[in-house]
C-alpha cells in the first residue's frame, strides 16, 4: 500500500514497481486527488499552477519522469526580477546580464561568489546520490544518507542556519538581510534561520535555470501511476494495525471512504503524507515498541491567485506602464503582509502567447502566511476581477524540530514524508521515493550490502 498519491505517493509506486516487477500489487490511497500540492486553479478557462511551480536544471528523477511519460517541458517566457523592503527595491534585475553581476558587486562586493560557490559544493556532493541509487544503494535513516553524501559537514547542515553558515564562508551580513532572505520567504515562507542543507536546495533552485511540464506539474503524477497500473482507492486511511502471519510482518491499512470504513491487509506499506498531529490524526495499534509521535510543527502558507490590475504606484511606479518587474520577492521586513508575488503565466504556452503588459489585467500569484484581508488586496492591486485562495500547511517549521524523523517505521513500514525536514522541493521527493523503494527491495531481499554502506564513492567507482 502507498497511502498518499501526491509526487511521493506517485514516484514511490513507480519505482517499487521497477524494482519489484510488474507482478507486485499495489494500492494508493488518496481521498483528495492525485497530486497532492501540485495543484492547478482555473482563472477565464486558463490553468494556472498553485504551488510548486518550478523545477531545478539538474533534478535528475523530474527530467526522466518527463521523458519517459512522454511530457514537454514548458516554454519559458522571460520576466524581470526584483527584491522590495517594504518602502523601495533594493535590487532590480535588468535584461543585461552583465549588468545584473556588476549591481551584484556593488552593492555587496563578492558576497554573491561566495554564495556561488557554497551552493555548488553542496550541490556537486548531493549529486552523488544519483550514482548510488543507480547502483541499487539505499539509506535507512536521513542521517546514514546524509552522511554519505557530505560526511558529518551535511549532517550539521541540517542543525545550524543557513545565515551562519553563509556568514562563515565570508557572506556579509547585507546580503543575507536582503538576498538571502527574499529568496527563503519566497520557497519556504522562513527566515535566514532555517538549516543550512534546506537553504541550499532553496538557493540552488533560486539561481539555477529552472523549468515547469507543460499542462501542469501533476501530469507527473497521473501519468507515473498510469504507468503503473496502480489501484487508486480514493480514502482517506486513518490508521494502521500490526498483525504476523508465518512469522512475517502484515499490515492491516483502516480507511474512511464515501462508502463508510474499510480496511486491507498487506506485506508492505509506504507512508507518504505527513504523520504529524496539526497534519493527520493517523493510528498506529499493536506496534511494540509503539510508534511515537512525530516532534515540529508545519507553516501555514496561502496562495492567492489574483486576476487584477497590480496598484504599481505601491511599488514607486505612479505609472503603470513604466512597471518593469514580473516577479516580486520580499525582505524580512514586520509590516510587509506577503513574502512573495509573482505574475505568472497559464500551465499550457501557445507560441503566440505574450505575457500581459504591465497596464492590464493580468494573472498574479501572491504567496503570504495570512489570508490577505480587503485592505491588503487593495495595496497590491487597484482592482480586480477575481480571486482564488488556497490555505496549506506546506513545508515544515524548520526552527520546531531538533531532530530529523525515522524513515524505517517498523520491518516493512516506511516514511517518505521525513525527508521534508531535511528539505522540500519536488526532486528531494523523488530522490526519498526512488530510496524507500531500494531500502523496501533491499530488505526483502535480505541484501544488507546494499543498505548503510560506508565509502560508497570509493565502492561505487570501484563498481564502475
Amino acid at each position: 500500500a502507498v497511502v498518499g498519491a501526491g509526487l511521493g505517493g506517485s514516484a514511490a509506486a513507480y519505482f517499487l514497481q521497477q524494482h519489484f516487477g510488474p507482478q507486485v500489487q499495489l494500492d494508493v490511497y488518496e481521498a483528495a486527488g492525485v497530486g497532492g500540492r501540485l495543484a492547478t486553479v482555473t482563472v477565464n478557462k486558463q490553468q494556472y499552477e498553485s504551488r510548486g511551480a518550478s523545477i531545478h536544471a539538474l533534478s535528475l528523477h523530474m527530467q526522466d519522469f518527463v521523458k519517459i511519460l512522454g511530457l514537454k517541458h514548458r516554454r519559458e517566457v522571460a520576466g524581470k526580477s526584483a527584491i522590495f523592503s517594504g518602502e523601495h527595491f533594493v535590487l532590480e534585475e535588468t535584461d543585461w546580464y552583465l549588468l545584473n553581476l556588476f549591481r551584484l558587486w556593488w552593492h555587496y562586493g563578492i558576497s554573491f561568489l561566495r554564495l556561488q560557490m557554497w551552493v555548488e559544493e553542496v550541490m556537486e556532493k548531493f549529486m552523488r546520490i544519483y550514482k548510488y541509487q543507480a547502483h541499487g544503494y539505499a539509506f535507512s535513516s536521513l542521517e546514514e544518507l546524509l552522511r554519505s553524501l557530505g560526511g558529518d559537514a551535511f549532517v550539521n547542515m541540517t542543525q545550524r542556519s543557513v545565515a551562519e553558515s553563509l556568514l562563515e564562508v565570508g557572506v556579509t551580513q547585507r546580503f543575507v538581510d536582503d538576498v538571502i532572505a527574499a529568496v527563503l520567504r519566497s520557497s519556504y515562507g522562513q527566515s535566514v534561520l532555517v538549516p543550512a542543507f534546506a537553504g541550499a536546495m532553496s538557493l540552488a533552485g533560486a539561481q539555477g535555470s529552472t523549468w515547469a511540464v507543460e499542462g501542469g506539474n501533476k501530469l507527473v503524477c497521473s501519468g507515473l501511476l498510469k504507468l503503473t497500473k496502480a489501484n487508486i482507492i480514493p480514502a482517506r486511511v486513518t490508521g494502521i494495525s500490526l498483525h504476523s502471519s508465518e512469522g512475517r510482518a502484515l499490515y492491516q491499512v483502516h480507511y474512511e471512504s464515501s462508502e463508510g470504513q474499510g480496511s486491507a491487509f498487506y506485506d508492505m506499506v509506504v507512508v507518504t503524507t505527513p504523520l504529524h498531529p496539526s497534519r493527520s490524526n493517523f493510528t498506529f495499534e499493536n506496534f511494540e515498541p509503539p510508534i511515537a509521535d512525530f516532534p515540529g510543527a508545519f507553516q501555514p502558507s496561502v496562495t492567492s491567485v489574483v486576476h487584477g490590475y497590480l496598484n504599481s504606484s505601491y511599488f514607486g511606479f505612479p505609472d503603470p506602464k513604466l512597471f518593469p518587474f514580473t516577479s516580486i520577492l520580499t525582505t524580512d521586513t514586520p509590516d510587509l503582509f506577503f513574502n512573495a508575488m509573482d505574475n505568472i503565466c497559464p500551465v499550457n504556452i501557445s507560441a503566440a502567447f505574450r505575457r500581459k503588459q504591465p497596464q492590464e489585467a493580468a494573472v498574479w500569484r501572491v504567496l503570504s502566511q495570512q489570508p490577505l484581508d480587503k485592505h491588503q488586496l487593495k495595496t497590491l492591486f487597484r482592482s480586480y476581477y477575481s480571486v482564488q485562495v488556497t490555505e496549506w500547511q506546506t513545508y515544515p517549521r524548520y526552527d520546531a524540530a531538533k531532530s530529523l524523523p525515522p524513515i524505517v517505521l517498523h520491518e516493512n513500514l516506511f516514511y517518505l514524508s521525513c525527508v521534508e525536514w531535511v528539505a522540500s522541493s519536488m526532486e528531494m521527493i523523488a530522490v526519498a521515493a526512488k530510496n524507500v523503494a531500494l531500502l523496501a527491495y533491499n530488505r526483502w531481499h535480505q541484501d544488507l550490502e546494499k543498505i548503510d554502506q560506508k565509502d560508497l564513492m570509493h565502492k561505487v567507482k570501484t563498481e564502475l
